[in-house]
Formats: C-alpha cells, structure tokens, sequence
C-alpha cells in the first residue's frame, strides 16, 4: 500500500470512528433519558410482568430502540478501534446526560457534579488526540 493509500485510509477510518462515537454518544444519552421520561414517579414495577407492561409504554419503548442502537453502534465502533480509546472517548456520554437532565428533566446539577463533568471531559479531551487503532485485531481462539 502507498503511503497516499495508507494516509486516505487512517482519515476515512477517523471519520467513520468520530461518526460512530457521535452515534454512540448521542443514542445512549437519549435511550437513557426517554427511560426516565417514559416511567412515571409514581411507577411501582414489582413483578416481571410490570416490567414487560413497562416496556411498552412509548417513550420506554423509544428509549429501547435507541439502548439498542446504541450497543449495536458501540459493537461496530469496538470493531475497528481500541478499547482504550473507546471507552474514555464514549465517556462524554455521561457529560450528555447530565445537560440533558438539567435542561430536559430539570433535574439539579451540584458543583462536584460540574468538577466531575469537567473531569470528564479532560480525560476525553487527552485521549481524543491519539489514534483511534493502534493494534492489530485479535484472532479468537479457534479461527
């Protein structure tokens, strides 16, 4: 492979992982918070079948559909990129959550949360700078 090759493949594969952790992001934020939109305050769920009643109320069954698209778009991105690198970068999920519940749920965001979300975003901010794959995929035993 040329190096001209080797250069346009890094960049698409930064592309494709930035849309991807976007996706990450932004699908379990607000799988998330249609859950908690979706169940009541009042919500007794003691029984399986409460449970499974739950599930298809709207907004739970929305927040589902997007829990899912999440672990499906986590599972895709964990195919290509380290570990390493996915899970601090996916990390800015919880930042995500936070705002959405202040702004959404009006919900109350204390000074060490905010240090805590500052923290965060640090952490992503260092490891975001790297490669997203450094090391060759590894085989499973038997393949």
């Amino acid at each position: 492979m040329t190096s001209e090759a080797a250069r346009l493949r890094r960049k698409t594969l930064r592309w494709k992982t930035w849309i991807c952790v976007v996706v990450v992001v932004l699908s379990n934020a607000f799988g998330d918070f249609f859950m908690k939109r979706g169940l009541p305050d009042s919500a007794r769920l003691s029984t399986p079948l409460d449970y499974i009643a739950t599930l298809f109320q709207p907004w739970v069954a929305l927040g589902v559909g997007l829990l899912i698209l999440w672990q499906l778009s986590r599972m895709a991105l964990l195919s290509w990129a380290d570990l390493s690198y996915v899970l601090p970068v996916t990390s800015v999920g919880y930042v995500a959550v936070a705002l959405i519940g202040k702004g959404l749920l009006g919900e109350e965001i204390t000074p060490r949360r905010w240090a805590g979300i500052v923290l965060i975003m640090a952490g992503v901010a260092l490891v975001s700078v790297g490669s997203p794959s450094t090391a060759p995929t590894v085989q499973a035993v038997g393949e």
